[in-house]
Formats: C-alpha cells, structure tokens, sequence
C-alpha cells in the first residue's frame, strides 16, 4: 500500500465532511437542478444499497448484485450521487472539486483494495477478466450467480447513512433556495 492511499483512506470521509461545508457555501441551487441531479442521486443510492446487501467484506468475494455488472458498484454509486449533487449545486467549482476528489482519493484506494483482494481471493484475478472496474457491463459478467440482496447486510453495513446523508443534503438546498428568495 502506497503511503498516499494509506493517507487517502483516512481522509476520504473527514474531506467528504469538509467538501460538504464547501458545498453549502458555493452552491447556487434551482428546483430545476435539483430535480435533474436527482436524476443521478437516486440510482447512486439504488446501486449502493443494492451493493451493501451482497457484499460480505473480508469473508467473501462480492459477485453477484451489482458486482456483476461493475466491481466497484459503492463507488459508482457515489460518483453517481456527486455528479447529481454537482448539477443541483450549479457551480462548476464543484464539479472541478469533485472530479480532482475522486480522481486523488478514490481512485489510489480503489488500486489497494484490488491489491488486498487480490491477495485474499484467488478468484479475483479471473473476476477482473470479466467485470470492468468502474463503468459497469450492459450485461451481468457471464457465469454470474444471481445472488439475493441481503437486508441484513444493508443494516450492518449502515448503507442507510447514505440515504439520510442525501436527504439532509436535498434538504439543506432547498432551506438555501428558500433563504435565496
């Protein structure tokens, strides 16, 4: 493990926190926007939640659910929910802000929790053949297992922070649209 993805594994929720106080600041947002935003917001969250309830991390590699498609499907979905909230925000600093976030903190933790995967599943290497690593595959890879959405690994994993995280989010821009008038 490089000693920056050790560094960016660390900081990745406290900035996530940090960003949002930026956020609040330089956003600019319309119901309009907000409205379109959704348009990403909610499947992010879709993805994640259904990628909390197949995932068993550390026990298991995660094949089946979203990770058919994509083998990082809580990732895609977070870039899905901060592209929206970059649209809601109608502020291109933003949308600068998060694609040098993603690509400096998520993408060298994405390469080390490949390496420890790789290390811990001998399956992981034949798995990356078929499943691309970040946009998913229109088609599940092929010998995929369906697998169930566990609602149990949602709780465990509190995926519903995310949901709550969104909805405080979607809130606090409207309150700002509101003061604006």
């Amino acid at each position: 493990m490089s000693e920056w993805s050790r560094i960016a594994r660390r900081v990745r929720v406290p900035l996530g926190f940090g960003f949002a106080v930026l956020y609040f600041w330089l956003a600019r947002p319309t119901f309009r926007l907000l409205a379109v935003g959704a348009i990403a917001i909610v499947p992010g969250l879709l993805i994640r939640a259904l990628a909390s309830g197949h995932v068993r991390k550390n026990e298991a590699l995660a094949t089946t659910g979203p990770y058919a498609y994509t083998r990082n499907p809580l990732y895609l979905g977070s870039l899905l929910i901060g592209i929206g909230f970059a649209v809601a925000s109608r502020s291109w600093w933003i949308g600068v802000a998060l694609v040098a976030m993603f690509f400096a903190v998520y993408v060298p933790v994405i390469r080390d929790e490949e390496a420890f995967l790789r290390q811990k599943f001998p399956e992981f290497e034949q798995y990356t053949q078929r499943v691309p690593r970040m946009f998913p595959a229109i088609a599940p890879a092929s010998g995929s297992q369906v697998g169930a959405f566990c609602f149990a690994l949602y709780m465990k994993h509190r995926e519903y922070n995310a949901l709550l995280g969104a909805a405080a989010m979607m809130a606090g821009l409207i309150v700002k649209m509101l003061w604006q008038w």
